[in-house]
């Protein structure tokens, strides 16, 4: 994968952190799919199985946990990193195995949106080397 072959899929239903988020991810390179809710993100993951996968928590008619289950299920043996982004908890961005709420890694809406492409980053440098 090519640093300019690098996809992300970003679920918010808050039009300016979604805005900040993906500008963010295009200034380093990222082609990035966004959707307003799980609904839409499911269908946009299908569309176009982005490498990444950052879901807001708390959204309208699908939220996070249930959306990053079912991009897990639909994944099957090749899943994306999956990330789960929320405002109800403000501990350091950390990991899970097994994942837990549908997403190995959670990350505070606080931090900032470079550090998440940063975290992105190094996740996707990581997944190289992992088997599935």
């Amino acid at each position: 994968m090519t640093e300019s072959t690098r996809k992300v899929l970003i679920i918010d239903d808050d039009p300016f952190f979604l805005k900040v988020l993906t500008d963010n991810f295009r200034d380093n390179d990222f082609t990035v799919f966004n959707a307003n809710d799980g609904i839409e993100g499911v269908k946009v993951y299908l569309e176009t199985l982005p490498d990444v996968v950052i879901s807001d928590l708390v959204m309208p008619r699908m939220g996070g946990v249930s959306t990053c289950m079912e991009i897990g299920r639909l994944a099957g043996n090749n899943p994306p990193v999956i990330v789960l982004l929320t405002s109800m908890f403000m501990e350091p961005p950390h990991e899970h195995d097994p994942p837990e709420m549908g997403a190995r890694v959670h990350i505070p809406k606080s931090t900032s949106p470079m550090d998440i492409v940063i975290i992105v980053e190094q996740l996707l440098e990581r997944a190289k080397y992992l088997p599935n």
